[in-house]
């Protein structure tokens, strides 16, 4: 079920991105014109793209809401604080890797006086 909406919901998302990308500009957001002529009228005349917009749009947060309700459904149904009391399980051997010595990390001293840090040659 879940898998059916979300094909939808990457349906509606293309489409409702086509048709917005079909539509013709007002003339004055990017400063591209295309604006119609003389006459600034104060409300746009509602097209075919316009109202096919419009429900495209609507599908598309119906089938989120959808999503999220579904989502909400498949969870644990606990939240992360009911668990704050609880120990964490007991790391196994095998688990945990062995962590070297610092005699197997550093290199071979020269002699029993040798500094740690090599000194710069004068």
């Amino acid at each position: 079920m879940e898998n059916v909406v979300l094909i939808i919901h990457l349906l509606l998302a293309l489409g409702l991105i086509a048709v917005v990308l079909m539509q013709r500009s007002e003339g004055g957001g990017l400063g591209m014109g295309g604006g119609g002529g003389g006459a600034m009228t104060g409300r746009a005349a509602a097209t075919a793209l316009g109202k096919l917009t419009w429900i495209l749009a609507g599908c598309f947060i119906v089938t989120s809401i959808t999503l999220t309700i579904l989502a909400a459904q498949k969870s644990s149904g606990s939240s992360v604080l009911d668990r704050v009391g609880t120990q964490a399980p007991a790391a196994t051997e095998e688990s945990t890797p062995a962590v070297p010595s610092a005699d197997e990390l550093l290199p071979p001293a020269q002699g029993d006086n040798a500094p740690l840090i090599p000194q710069a040659a004068d």
